[in-house]
């Protein structure tokens, strides 16, 4: 609602202020321990599509400019992927690298290999 005896300046900073608050609840959160990016694996296999894709297509471009079909394609195609895979394998070592290190099931030393108990 407009306050029509309320100066510029205090429309201003009260919108400025809305507008901060908004931009606060709009960050990401750091990741709690243990917690996945849920979208990581879309991301890879965007990274996959993409790049295969992105070959047939350059590789379409070179068949049509050179004529030299079917090779264009073969040949952009594997290009493509080629670069689709160092691509994910590069982004999957970050992913990787991100994840904070540690066991994941800690080593219990009290259990013996006697056997069940009893025997």
């Amino acid at each position: 609602m407009d306050r029509p005896d309320e100066p510029r300046e205090e429309a201003l900073k009260r919108l400025d202020d809305r507008l901060e608050a908004f931009a606060a609840g709009q960050k990401r959160k750091p990741m709690a321990f243990g917690a996945h990016d849920s979208g990581a694996g879309y991301r890879l296999i965007g990274e996959l599509i993409g790049g295969v894709l992105g070959g047939l297509g350059l590789g379409w471009v070179v068949d049509q400019l050179a004529h030299t079909n079917p090779w264009g394609l073969i040949v952009g195609t594997l290009v493509g992927t080629g670069a689709a895979v160092f691509s994910i394998a590069r982004s999957a070592g970050k992913m990787a690298d991100a994840q904070p290190k540690g066991n994941s099931v800690p080593f219990d030393d009290d259990e013996d290999d006697s056997g069940p108990a009893g025997i």
